[in-house]
């Protein structure tokens, strides 16, 4: 089997699409809109669908901006999705949770793997304290679970 076969399906995502992280800005507001009034994208999110423009303005001002760690997760120049990581506050300081929503249309195509990917790959760089990166999904949520499988998290039920 020569070596361009051999290549998984992720890998082929990296050589298909150009998906970089970023920090997000106003000026992302109508990307942003494509997804958050998704009723299909918000189901398992813990926010409710947006319905206006004005609204996601204020969002993305007063709480993604000032955000310690949320980026855009972009495909060439367009924001398909948004990533964070929150960190867990008293005896849980050493850890932090993963976030992540993702534009419907982009689903099922390596996206959300390669962001969390990305992600893993440097917050424990940019946060030295951290000792554990962990996410709650929803037990509706197969595609999510799956996403933080190929990623390499490990499955623990609570």
């Amino acid at each position: 089997m020569d070596e361009s076969s051999a290549k998984s399906g992720e890998d082929k995502v990296q050589e298909s699409f150009n998906i970089t992280l970023r920090h997000i800005a106003l000026s992302d507001v109508d990307d942003f809109m494509v997804w958050a009034t998704d009723d299909r994208v918000t189901k398992f999110c813990l926010w409710d669908t947006y319905t206006s423009k004005e609204q996601a303005v204020e969002y993305i001002k007063n709480q993604a901006i000032p955000h310690p760690w949320l980026r855009a997760v972009c495909l060439g120049n367009h924001v398909i999705g948004t990533i964070t990581v929150d960190p867990c506050s008293g005896s849980g300081s050493c850890r932090a949770e993963l976030g992540y929503v993702l534009a419907h249309k982009h689903w099922g195509k390596g996206i959300a793997t390669r962001a969390v990917k990305m992600v893993v790959s440097t917050i424990f760089k940019d946060w030295p304290h951290l000792q554990r990166l962990q996410a709650v999904v929803h037990v509706e949520n197969n595609g999510s679970q799956r996403v933080l499988e190929k990623a390499g998290f490990q499955r623990k039920v609570f």
